[in-house]
């Protein structure tokens, strides 16, 4: 099985916070980013200290929370959309003559 160094997971985890910190354009974008490098470096930690295997936690864990993190922020963007949509006025209706 190939071993991923413990560096480059933390390299990892370092440049998904620092993609998380630049920010995206809706809720469910940051969510995968912030979700990602959160489950990322859990995933490190819990496969270090369980069996060595700090790359592989990493992966599934970054895959994991990205998921996780993209459907939160989805139905925010949802919750957001509906909040505007109640608020603004119905369209205006054209009466044309005969």
């Amino acid at each position: 099985m190939i071993r991923i160094p413990d560096k480059l997971a933390k390299i990892v985890v370092i440049a998904g916070l620092a993609a998380a910190l630049a920010g995206c354009e809706t809720n469910a974008q940051n969510g995968a980013l912030i979700g990602g490098a959160g489950g990322a470096g859990l995933g490190a930690l819990i496969g270090s200290m369980s069996h060595a295997r700090s790359g592989e936690g990493a992966l599934i864990g970054g895959a994991a929370g990205a998921i996780g993190g993209y459907i939160v922020g989805n139905e925010m963007d949802k919750a957001q959309q509906r909040e505007r949509d109640r608020y603004r006025p119905p369209p205006p209706r054209y009466e044309y003559e005969r």
